[in-house]
C-alpha cells in the first residue's frame, strides 16, 4: 500500500511539473538568428559572373566553403605546379605533429638535385632546413626541393605520392590522384579546379601559422635571387598566396587567395591561355566576390548551439554545439534575411556521449538551406536512477507535442 502512495505521489509531482514546462518528441527546435531580425524577403540583383577565358574555374569563400561561381569544376585537369600545395600539406602537417622542425636538415639525393623544370638550386650531398625547402617550394616553385623534402619525409618519391593520394581523399578531394610530389606530366596525375579549391581552404584553416609562406615575394638561396611568381601579390589588394603553375600540357594554372575585412576567397584559375591572362582572370573572380558578395559569421567554433533535452539522464539538459566555425557567403545586402534552425536526429535519451552527433545546425536564406554542420554532444550524460526514470515516464505520458523555442547561449 505504501508503495502504491508512493508511486502516486511521484505521479502527482510529475504533473504538477508539466503545468509550467513541456517537452516533446518532435525534433525541431527553432533558434533565432544571432542579431538578426527577421525582414520580409527582398529581391536582390547582382550582375552575372565575369566570364573567365580558362579550361576550368571556381571562386570559393574560405571561411564557408561558398562556391560564388564555377565552370568545369570537376572537370580532371592536370595541374602542374599546383602540385606542390599537396607536398606544401603534407610538410605542414609533419611540422604541426612534431615530426620534423622548420630548422631540421634534410640531405639532398642525386635525384633531386638532377630533377628538371623550375629549381631552387640545392646541391647534391648538403642539407637544407626545412624551413628553407619551404620557401623554395612556395616561392620558387623548386622540383628539386619538392623531391628533397618528399624523399625525407616518407624515404621515396613514390611512397610519398602514395601519402598525397591518401590526403587528397581525407580532404574530399575526390577527383585528384598524384604520381609524384611536383607535377610533371603523366596521364594518371590528375585533380579538379574544385579539389584544389578544397585543398587551398584547408590550407588556410588548419596551418594558420606557415601560410605565410605563400605571400613572400622573394627569396634568394645558393646565391640565386628570385621572385614569387604569383603576380598578384603585387598586383590586387590583399591577396596572400598561394600557388602558380605551368606545363604545355596544362596550361598557365593559379590559385590565389585574398583577404578584405573578415572575408577571405579563393580563386582557382586551370588552363588559362598565358601567364599574363591567368593574373588578370583571377583578379576579375576576385574583385567580383568582394563586390557582390559578402560572408557573415554565424558561430565561432566550439560555440555551444543549444542546451536541448535529454530524457531519463543524470540531468535533463545536454550542451550542445558545433566543432568548427559556421559562417555563410551571400548576396549583398540580404544577410538579414538568414534563419537558423537545429534539427534533432531523433529524441534524446541518456546515455548520451561527448563527441556523438545528435542533430544537424541548418542555415536557411528565404526558407532554402544555405549551410549546415553536424550538432554534437559536449558533455557525456548517463542513464539517471529509477526516479529520474520515472518521472520522465509519467512526462512523455503527458508532454505536449512541441519543443520550446530556445535561444543561443553564445550570440555570433
Amino acid at each position: 500500500m505504501k508503495k502504491i502512495m508512493r508511486l502516486c505521489a511521484v505521479a502527482a509531482i510529475c504533473f504538477v511539473g508539466l503545468t509550467s514546462l513541456t517537452y516533446a518528441d518532435a525534433p525541431l527546435l527553432t533558434l533565432p538568428t544571432p542579431n538578426a531580425p527577421a525582414q520580409p524577403p527582398q529581391p536582390i540583383l547582382i550582375p552575372t559572373p565575369p566570364t573567365i577565358d580558362a579550361k576550368a574555374y571556381i571562386l570559393m569563400d574560405a571561411n564557408s566553403g561558398k562556391i560564388i561561381t564555377q565552370k568545369e569544376m570537376d572537370t580532371r585537369l592536370p595541374p602542374a605546379s599546383l602540385t606542390k600545395l599537396m607536398t606544401i600539406y603534407l610538410t605542414f602537417q609533419a611540422l604541426q605533429n612534431g615530426t620534423i622542425k622548420l630548422d631540421t636538415g634534410v640531405p639532398v639525393s642525386e635525384k633531386a638535385w638532377r630533377t628538371g623544370g623550375s629549381k631552387m638550386f640545392i646541391k647534391v650531398g648538403t642539407e637544407v632546413p626545412v624551413e628553407q625547402l619551404l620557401q623554395g617550394i612556395a616561392i620558387q616553385s623548386g622540383n628539386d626541393a619538392c623531391v628533397a623534402i618528399s624523399e625525407f619525409l616518407a624515404g621515396s618519391e613514390d611512397t610519398f605520392a602514395n601519402m598525397m593520394s591518401t590526403q587528397a581523399q581525407l580532404l574530399g578531394m575526390v577527383n585528384t590522384h598524384y604520381m609524384d610530389s611536383n607535377g610533371l606530366p603523366n596521364p594518371n596525375h590528375y585533380t579538379t579546379a574544385h579539389d584544389l579549391g578544397l585543398l587551398a581552404q584547408a590550407i588556410v584553416q588548419n596551418f594558420p601559422e606557415y601560410y605565410h609562406y605563400f605571400g613572400e615575394k622573394w627569396f634568394e638561396y645558393n646565391g640565386i635571387r628570385q621572385p614569387n611568381r604569383n603576380r598578384l601579390l603585387w598586383r590586387f589588394p590583399g591577396a596572400d598566396g598561394l600557388k602558380t603553375g605551368h606545363t604545355d600540357e596544362a596550361g598557365f594554372c593559379l590559385v590565389a587567395s585574398a583577404v578584405k575585412g573578415n572575408m577571405r576567397l579563393i580563386a582557382v584559375i586551370l588552363g588559362a591561355p598565358s601567364d599574363e591572362m591567368r593574373a588578370n582572370e583571377a583578379v576579375q573572380l576576385l574583385t567580383y566576390g568582394f563586390r557582390f558578395y559578402t560572408t557573415q559569421s554565424i558561430y565561432p567554433a566550439g560555440t555551444i548551439v543549444a542546451n536541448p533535452h535529454i530524457w531519463y539522464g543524470s540531468k535533463t539538459t545536454i550542451a550542445a554545439g558545433i566543432k568548427h566555425s559556421l559562417a555563410v557567403t551571400v548576396p549583398q545586402g540580404v544577410a538579414q534575411n538568414i534563419q537558423l534552425t537545429v534539427q534533432l536526429n531523433q529524441t534524446l535519451k541518456a546515455p548520451i556521449y561527448k563527441g556523438q552527433t545528435i542533430g544537424t545546425v541548418i542555415v536557411k536564406q528565404n526558407n532554402d538551406i544555405i549551410a549546415n554542420q553536424p550538432l554534437v554532444a559536449f558533455e557525456t550524460v548517463e542513464k539517471g536512477g529509477w526516479l529520474r526514470h520515472l518521472i520522465d515516464h509519467f512526462k512523455r505520458l503527458f508532454s505536449s507535442t512541441q519543443l520550446p523555442t530556445i535561444t543561443p547561449i553564445v550570440k555570433g
